[in-house]
This record gives structure tokens, C-alpha cells and sequence, in this order.
């Protein structure tokens, strides 16, 4: 069964060149990569994988420049597998990333989300451990039993995510018949991957969690997630999609997903914590927009 993984590329290229080997290394070898260069202004990209000898890797370049949410829909057009992994340009798989997947699929054959275990590196590829990630490891993930899987399905699986995103969105693998039933809602690109994983699960999904950690996702100190933070975008947009997920949840009659969308708690616990930041750093709309998310109801 194989499996394929795109990479919709915009970054760094010595980081995408690490992203690809990473996936050339895996035990398992019975995959495809296809990367998806959404314009990047660097000659040394398609120079590296014209000397690629490995009829595996595939690149290909967008004749313009289609943005994040559209490049990811591009993949899944261009999906033909059962199952894909949509993998960050500067993320890194662990040599059994794939074996971790396969395994997880056989336990679980109706996962339409299969998530690993991840560590957390910063950009020069240590390992790290911010307060966020531990929050998801030790609070927000669910407990499984030694050697065992984690399954979420329906109204476990939207409250669990709209207690606290515990996921990390690159290192998912997806039933690609899932991604192509349920698509990304516009006009949210700061939390597309948490409302699409909220669509699923409000369609009656599942979600394996397979702890065995396979996989280093890349935290930077200047990504698009803390920019948006320090201009507000990123809580008020946090703030319209659990008002959405609130009515989602009210008219299928899920009272703990409804509940814990109102309360949302981690997310202004997450505001509290950022606020220091935001009052050294954002702006006034930064600042208006993490203390109303915090006193909100």
C-alpha cells in the first residue's frame, strides 16, 4: 500500500532539502514524494531534485503562485493513494514514520486522521520544549494504554480538539477520500487545520493517536503563527470559529463539545500566557485582541 507524500514548498530550501531526505531515509520504502514549489524564487530548488536519481520523488512548480490553503487543495487534487501525509517544507520524519502509520492503519482501518508522536525542534534543529507543547503532550492528548492507540470519533474527537488542538497538523497522515469530501473553510488561514479537523469530526470521523514518537515538527521564533499573534489576527479568528463550532455542536445536540467551545479555557489560558509577549512586542490591535479574548464570553 503506498503512500504518498506531498510537500507544498515555500521556505527555506536547505530546510526543504532536509524535509526530503528525511523522507528518502524512511525503513519502509514504499512511498511516493511529490513536492509542489509554489513559486519560490530559488534556482538551487529544481536544480536539487533534477539530480535525484529516484523515480519516487516527483517536483513540480505552480505556474503561479496559488498561497498556502490553495497549494494544500493542490496536493489532494493531485493525491492517488487511499492514504496521504501533507508534510511541512521544514519538518523532519523519523526513519519509521511510515512503519508507525502502516501499523496504525492496521489497527485502525476507518481513521480518516492518523497522528504519531512528535518531538518539537526549534530552527536549528534541537530539540525543545516550549510551554505550548507540553501543554499538548501532558494536558490536551488523550492517555492510551502502553503500546496501545488513542481513538476519538464524532463528538470525543471535537471536544478533545476544541478543548486545546493537541495536534500538529504536518505530521498527520489522512484518508484522501476524507480530504477530498471535506475541504478547507475560506477565510480562516491561521486556523485552517484546526476547523478542517472539527469538520471531520463533525461529520462522524475518527481519529488515531498513536504515541510512538516518529516525527520533529519546526517551531520558529518568527512564524506566521507568532506574527499573528502579535497583530491580533490569530485570536480573533480563534474567537469566530468556536462561536462557529458552538452552533455546530448545539444543533447536533453535542452538549460537552458545545460547552467546552464556550468556556474554551486552554485558548485564553493561551492568550494569558501570550500577553507579555504581545504588550513588549504586537501592536494596539494585538493587544485589543488577546485582552478580549481573554474576558470575552
Amino acid at each position: 500500500m503506498t503512500i504518498e507524500i506531498f510537500v507544498p514548498f515555500w521556505g527555506d530550501p536547505a530546510l526543504l532539502f532536509d524535509a526530503v531526505e528525511s523522507v528518502r531515509a524512511q525503513t519502509d520504502p514504499d512511498w511516493r514524494l511529490i513536492v509542489i514549489d509554489d513559486c519560490y524564487p530559488d534556482e538551487s530548488v529544481p536544480a536539487y531534485f533534477a539530480a535525484i536519481d529516484d523515480a519516487r520523488v516527483s517536483y513540480r512548480r505552480n505556474a503561479v503562485n496559488l498561497g498556502i490553503t490553495e497549494n494544500y487543495r493542490e496536493a489532494i487534487r493531485r493525491a492517488t493513494t487511499e492514504h496521504i501525509v501533507i508534510l511541512g517544507c521544514d519538518d523532519l520524519l523519523h526513519p519509521h514514520y511510515l512503519d508507525v502509520i502502516r501499523r496504525t492503519i492496521s489497527a485502525v482501518s476507518y481513521a480518516d486522521v492518523i497522528q504519531p508522536g512528535v518531538q518539537v525542534i526549534d530552527e536549528r534543529g534541537r530539540t525543545v520544549r516550549p510551554l505550548v507543547d507540553r501543554v499538548k503532550t501532558r494536558l490536551l492528548a488523550p492517555r492510551t494504554p502502553e503500546g496501545g492507540i488513542g481513538v476519538l470519533t464524532g463528538e470525543s474527537m471535537a471536544t478533545s480538539l476544541i478543548r486545546g488542538d493537541w495536534l500538529y497538523w504536518p505530521s498527520l497522515a489522512f484518508r484522501t477520500e476524507t480530504l477530498r469530501r471535506i475541504d478547507f473553510r475560506d477565510g480562516l488561514p491561521i486556523i485552517q487545520d484546526l476547523a478542517l479537523l472539527m469538520d471531520i469530526a463533525f461529520d462522524g470521523g475518527t481519529l488515531a493517536y498513536n504515541p510512538v514518537t516518529a516525527f520533529s515538527y519546526r517551531r520558529h521564533g518568527q512564524s506566521a503563527s507568532q506574527t499573528t499573534l502579535l497583530d491580533g489576527r490569530r485570536f480573533r479568528d480563534e474567537r469566530a470559529y468556536y462561536s462557529d463550532a458552538r452552533g455546530l455542536a448545539r444543533q447536533r445536540g453535542w452538549s460537552a463539545t458545545e460547552r467546552t467551545a464556550r468556556i474554551r479555557l486552554m485558548s485564553r489560558l493561551h492568550a494569558v500566557t501570550e500577553l507579555p509577549g504581545v504588550i513588549r512586542r504586537g501592536n494596539s490591535s494585538g493587544l485589543q485582541s488577546t485582552l478580549a479574548h481573554i474576558v470575552a464570553v
